[in-house]
């Protein structure tokens, strides 16, 4: 099976098709030039507290004051607002993370007002872009994500994806990331995490590391309010979760996004960059890879897909409904049972496909043709 991602560049989003052997398995939209993005930080000042909410607006340079709730504080806020303060006064004096102060953590039932005052100054990241009429929703537990760790400055946790699949793989991380975790920071380790050699993760855990120590090296000279680090490229974002080894293309049509994408790719692959194609064809990129022609058959309500069978998706409040029909499979056919297996068969794998593209979850109910063997039930079963 061949894999290929084709990014498409506009002047306001970016689009990323994932195809298997040309066909269009995943689709990712986001929009371009957004100010005060997820994963954003600032030195940000307190400006009202808010009891009955339990709460604070935060001054962040948004037009509206950003709002950080006291369970979005984080545990280790009290350790990391005196390391912050300190390195704001004097940086010179700041000690490596590795000799830092831990202090008690915040109570889990505790006050806004017990942990912060109004004028205070605090670093804060952006978890929920801004709205319509709201500011951006804040924490104040700092993450940087890169593929397979994030690292959470303060505190001494290695936590392990329970998606991982075996008890020994998860074991081999934890052992691993527990030797080679510096002290005062809490790792997460990510599912694409999953065979990984310790070289791999050593590399991007101080590549994340370099990234908070930078953070903190721009707060002595950052106004009030200021953006001290800002999240990967859009592009990087969006393929961080997306890439694996197992990709033998990737096409772009904007230069500067090439370039940044192959960056990353030299990053977490060394060697790999070559994959990355800056495409300069005359015809649209997703047209020229026949994407647009399969995102406007394959997003409405009836999906055709082998031999003239064909899904019908519909959406409820409560629940997703698809149901399958065998359209033409149905005509002149000596045996049901056997089209009936067959076109479940590939409908099982449309619409694996189909949830994928259009990121559907939480309650899903599929009405598959009426099969009568058991073994044949056991068989779409195994393969669903």
């Amino acid at each position: 099976m061949i894999s290929e991602i084709v990014v498409d560049v506009q002047s306001k989003e970016m689009n990323i098709a994932v195809l298997e052997d040309k066909n269009l398995v995943e689709l990712q939209k986001e929009a371009l030039n957004v100010e005060f993005a997820v994963g954003d930080i600032y030195l940000g000042k307190v400006k009202k507290l808010m009891p009955g909410l339990n709460a604070a607006f935060i001054d962040v340079g948004y037009k509206k004051d950003a709002f950080l709730h006291y369970q979005d504080i984080g545990a280790n806020f009290i350790s990391q607002q005196k390391y912050v303060k300190q390195a704001i006064t004097d940086i010179k004096k700041l000690p490596t993370m590795q000799k830092a102060s831990i202090y008690p953590e915040t109570a889990k039932d505790g006050s806004i007002g017990d942990v912060v005052k109004v004028g205070q100054e605090v670093l804060v990241q952006i978890a929920k872009e801004p709205i319509s009429t709201k500011g951006p929703r804040l924490t104040s537990e700092l993450s940087f994500a890169g593929r397979y760790i994030v690292l959470i400055p303060f505190g001494d946790k290695v936590s392990v994806s329970s998606k991982i699949k075996t008890a020994e793989e998860r074991a081999r991380l934890r052992q691993l990331l527990t030797s080679i975790k510096p002290k005062n920071f809490t790792i997460i380790v990510r599912t694409s995490a999953e065979g990984r050699r310790v070289a791999e993760l050593d590399h991007e855990l101080k590549t994340l590391v370099k990234r908070w120590e930078d953070t903190i090296a721009k707060l002595p000279t950052a106004s009030l309010p200021s953006l001290v680090y800002e999240e990967t490229s859009r592009a990087v974002a969006l393929l961080r979760d997306i890439y694996n080894p197992s990709f033998e293309h990737i096409y772009v049509n904007d230069k500067e996004v090439c370039d940044s994408i192959k960056d990353y790719v030299r990053l977490i692959a060394p060697g790999n960059e070559k994959i990355v194609e800056l495409y300069t064809g005359a015809l649209p990129i997703f047209d020229n890879f026949a994407i647009t022609k399969q995102i406007k058959s394959l997003f409405g309500r009836t999906v055709t897909y082998k031999s003239g069978a064909y899904l019908v998706i519909d959406h409820t409040e409560a629940m997703h409904v698809i149901d399958v029909n065998s359209g033409n499979r149905a005509k002149g056919s000596d045996d049901q049972e056997q089209t009936a297996i067959e076109v479940n068969l590939a409908a099982a794998d449309e619409i694996a496909r189909q949830l994928r593209l259009r990121d559907m979850g939480g309650i899903i109910v599929i009405d598959f043709i009426d099969i009568h063997d058991n073994a044949n039930k056991q068989k779409l079963f195994e393969h669903m």
